[in-house]
Order: structure tokens, then sequence, then C-alpha cells
């Protein structure tokens, strides 16, 4: 295939979901309280307040959080983001909050990104053959880049063009790979999809771009899986047509 972007999901594709739901989503409901308390008044998580409304259907953060004291507002949103965390939610509030927790653990050290080992490499010599490397994930742009900055191959983020999140669009629907498209500045058909969830290659086969299905250890089984290129590893990719 004639290959000049590589759009990349991030959990079960680049890193596995035990990483995700093991250790990154066990940090923040353990640093969750005590990160509200302390950043309350920041400008970050006053911005995160609006989204987090809309994430629960609550109106406004004025007819959600009320007039009660600060602890008590506090208490509203950690029981509101441990509820969206318990229903596996892919909400921009939800997302933007858990980044921003995340931030801290990632610049202190106490966490560092898991890799799968072929992935590094990869980036490294799509990067080198002049392909342009994105991210498109469920996860905020801020999680990504902090992902990507703190990996266990090191700082991979000089090498990744672009990031995309939920506020591009959902990632079963495929207008949100046309939008990416244009947004990379090449026809769809020369733009490959690496992800483990079918409906999203679906949405990108849409699109009109190429598409492969990533399976990995311990990701869920994909029904009629044989309507995709599966690849176990990025080493299996070949990229480039023959030349005449």
């Amino acid at each position: 295939m004639n290959i000049q972007g590589i759009l990349l999901d991030v959990e079960g594709t680049t890193s596995s979901i035990s990483f995700v739901y093991d250790e990154m989503f066990p940090f923040v409901r353990r640093e969750l309280d005590r990160f509200l308390q302390k950043e309350w008044g920041s400008e970050a998580v006053q911005d995160c307040l609006p989204l987090l409304a809309t994430d629960i259907e609550a109106g406004s953060v004025d007819e959600w959080l009320g007039q009660g004291s600060e602890v008590d507002k506090q208490k509203l949103v950690s029981k509101a983001v441990i509820k969206l965390m318990d229903a596996d939610v892919k909400a921009t509030g939800l997302k933007h909050l858990q980044g921003l927790i995340w931030k801290n653990g990632f610049h202190s050290g106490q966490l560092v990104a898991h890799l799968y080992d072929d992935v590094a490499p990869a980036i490294k010599a799509w990067s080198e053959a002049g392909i342009d490397v994105r991210i498109y994930s469920s996860g905020s742009i801020a999680a990504q880049q902090l992902f990507f900055g703190h990996t266990v191959a090191g700082d991979l983020l000089p090498m990744i063009g672009g990031h995309y999140d939920t506020t591009t669009g959902p990632k079963q629907e495929w207008k949100s790979y046309e939008k990416i498209a244009r947004e990379f500045g090449i026809p769809a058909e020369n733009i490959l999809f690496i992800s483990d969830v079918g409906e999203e290659l679906t949405a990108a086969l849409a699109a009109g771009m190429k598409t492969v299905l990533s399976i990995r250890p311990g990701n869920k089984s994909v029904e009629n899986q044989e309507r995709f290129l599966c690849i176990e590893s990025f080493d299996q990719l070949s990229l480039f047509e023959p030349q005449a």
C-alpha cells in the first residue's frame, strides 16, 4: 500500500489495554480528591466543569454544583468523575480532567507509558521515511502528549505530527475521519488507520482510509475480523507498493 500518513489508536494498538486500565485509571481514582482540593481554583479545573456538566447532562455548572461550599462542590465533581469512569464513558470533560491528573503522574515519574516493543522503532522508521504519523484517541490531546512524551522508549513527540481526540468527533463516525484526512492534507486513500476496534476501522473505511486491525494480547475479539487486514506487530506492515 502506498501510504503517506499513518493514524494510530493508542490502547490496544501502541500500548496495552492493561496499562491504561490497571495503572492510568487507578492513578486517577487514587489522586482525584487530593487533586481537586489542591487545584480547585485553577483555570484548568474550572474550565473542565462545564464540560463535565455536559458529560452528566446536569445543565449549567451553577445548576449542577449549586451554592454549597467548595468542599461540597468538589465532592459532587468527584462523585460524577467516578461514576463516569465506572461506566467507562468516553466523555470530553472526563478525559480533560483525567489528563490534568495524569500530567502530575507523568511529570513526577510515577507514570511511564507502556509501549509494545515494535512501536517506537516503527514510528521512528516511518518518520524518517517522510510518513506523517498522528494519533487519534478518546483520551484528550493533552493526555496523548503526556503519554508519548513519557514512554518506556523515551520522548516520541518529535516524531508525531498531530493529535486528535473526541473534540474532533466520535471515533465510530466516518465524518471524524473525513475531517482528520482534510487536516492531514493528503488523500484519505493514502492514510492508514490502525486500531483494535472494528467499528472505528469501519468508520475510517467509509471515509476512504486504508485500515489495519491490531491484534494484541488482551485485546477484545472483533466480530467478523476477517473483514480486515490483521497484524500482531507493526513489523508486519508493508507500506509501499512495489515500484515499477
